[in-house]
């Protein structure tokens, strides 16, 4: 399993900001941004806090992929998926971030959550965004920089 500690040098990420549930790195040249969540579990108030610094970052920027690492994650919480996909990769669209690329965590439990919620999301609000964006689901970080 590739860490993102091995991913910093040779595809020339830099790191932003570190905090105790998430580390953030971008490659301005490629236009990446990745999150790493370093915590099992995040209050939704750390995990919005967590977005609105990446949304600045974004914002003064030219991003156009957004890689989020969960795999640290050992509890999936709805409220922050629901806002996450609702609010933040809408405001976010506006800004250029269209590719998106996710690591889930190993366990099988978790990627079953995330499709059912999805799939919950789409239905409950038939105008979201998913056909404008990119989204592929990847094993590794090293697999989402490059696809």
């Amino acid at each position: 399993m590739n860490t993102i500690a091995n991913i910093i040098e040779p595809h020339n990420f830099e790191l932003i900001f570190e905090e105790r549930d998430a580390k953030v790195l971008v490659n301005t040249e490629k236009g990446i941004i990745i999150c790493e969540l370093l915590s099992d579990y995040v209050p939704i108030g750390h995990f919005k806090s967590i977005f609105f610094k990446i949304s600045v970052i974004i914002k003064n920027g030219d991003f156009s992929k957004f890689i989020f690492d969960k795999r640290a994650l050992r509890a999936f919480h709805q409220p922050s998926m629901e806002w996450y996909f609702l609010h933040w990769k809408s405001e976010m669209l506006q800004y250029g971030i269209v590719k998106h690329r996710k690591i889930l965590p190993r366990e099988k439990w978790f990627e079953k959550m995330v499709m059912i919620a999805k799939e919950q999301i789409m239905r409950d609000n038939p105008s979201n965004i998913i056909d404008k964006l990119d989204i592929k689901y990847c094993n590794s970080v090293e697999e989402a920089i490059m696809i």
